[in-house]
């Protein structure tokens, strides 16, 4: 009797922690910076020559969708081609039916088209527990062949900070809004800071430098899709209502970190206070309160939504987006989101890039209706 008046004991104890840190989240909101000072990183202006366009990428949807279904058998990899190291686990959890509040009444970046705040009615779904991983996007490359984007274009976007000097002095471009942000010859999923760059050691990190295309066919040979950008959203939320985080309203909730963000000075110095100056494994962090990992920080995450900036306040049912548009909607922030310059780790954030689009912070990660 006395043990198990212990076990209550020291649970309603818990509890009481966790509300009690909640209730001084709720009081202790971060200071949501001003427009101007939210400048932004600049890579929603990573867009190649030409961009993209709505007939184009449907067409490329289609080929995608009968070349890369799940009659491509895995045991056709190549064993040998993969580092010793244990999978990351193959796993989805069930995101359950209902209404959540999208969006926000109080957004960090207007522009962005982050509210207002609407209802919105979803089907369950199954996600993703982990971004996808680069040991599982090469299991799909040595299975169909498939070739990147990037590697198409024979460049990609690479951030200035993470390249060798060596890479640097043969660069001559860099992006007009955001002059860190470099095109780099070379630079692809497996060589995410170019060409002297490879991902041994960080299979388990998310795969980087994918285009939404590149997205598309990776989660049609799955048998999954990509998420809305309600479901990622609601997602997100982890079952809280209308706070700032996955977690709640504190960034750092007891003084751990909860995400694979910039500290420092951006774009100068990263301490990397978190573990981290670059991607994290997929694994890293606690889980939100559906179980998943990184649903902010670590890599920007494509969603299948066009972009757009207006919104009604209807309620809504199982609201995909626009039918057509020139950029894509991604969501979460990534290890480069610092809040004097990318306020955007948060769930009711947004930003978006052509189709075509790759750099090295954006990733994904897949739903599906039943289980994969």
């Amino acid at each position: 009797m006395f043990i198990r008046a212990v076990v209550i004991l020291c649970v309603v104890t818990v509890w009481c922690d966790i509300i009690e840190e909640d209730n001084v989240a709720v009081q202790e909101k971060e200071h949501v910076p001003a427009d101007s000072e939210n400048p932004g990183c600049g890579c929603n202006s990573l867009r190649r020559d030409g961009g993209t366009n709505t007939v184009k990428t449907h067409i490329w949807h289609d080929q995608a969708a009968a070349k890369y279904s799940k009659a491509l058998k895995e045991d056709q990899i190549d064993g040998g081609e993969h580092q010793q190291i244990s999978d990351v686990p193959k796993q989805m959890v069930w995101i359950p039916a209902g209404e959540f509040l999208m969006g926000t009444d109080n957004p960090g970046i207007p522009q962005d088209g982050e509210g207002p705040q609407r209802k919105v009615h979803l089907d369950g779904f199954y996600m993703d527990v982990f971004e996808v991983s680069n040991l599982e996007f090469q299991k799909f490359v040595n299975t169909t062949g498939y070739v990147t984007e990037a590697e198409k274009f024979g460049d990609s976007f690479v951030f200035e900070g993470l390249l060798s000097e060596a890479v640097k002095g043969q660069i001559s471009q860099a992006v007009a809004a955001a002059p860190w942000w470099l095109p780099v010859r070379g630079a692809d999923w497996r060589h995410p800071e170019g060409p002297d760059s490879d991902i041994v050691g960080r299979l388990d990190h998310p795969v980087l430098h994918v285009s939404w295309n590149d997205a598309v066919a990776y989660c049609t040979w799955k048998g999954k899709r990509l998420p809305t950008e309600a479901e990622w959203e609601c997602a997100c939320r982890g079952g809280l209502k209308d706070r700032i985080f996955p977690w709640g309203n504190k960034l750092n909730p007891k003084g751990q970190h909860y995400a694979n963000l910039w500290q420092g000075e951006f774009p100068n110095q990263n301490t990397g206070e978190d573990g981290y100056t670059k991607s994290a494994p997929v694994t890293s962090f606690p889980v939100n309160g559906y179980g998943l990992y990184n649903m902010v920080g670590n890599a920007w995450e494509w969603t299948a939504d066009w972009w757009d900036i207006h919104h009604t306040t209807d309620e809504l049912h199982n609201p995909t987006g626009p039918t057509m548009g020139n950029d894509k909607v991604k969501k979460g922030g990534s290890y480069m989101c610092h809040k004097s310059y990318c306020y955007r780790y948060r769930c009711a954030a947004r930003s978006q890039n052509t189709p075509d689009s790759s750099s090295s912070n954006l990733g994904f990660r897949c739903v599906s209706q039943k289980l994969s």
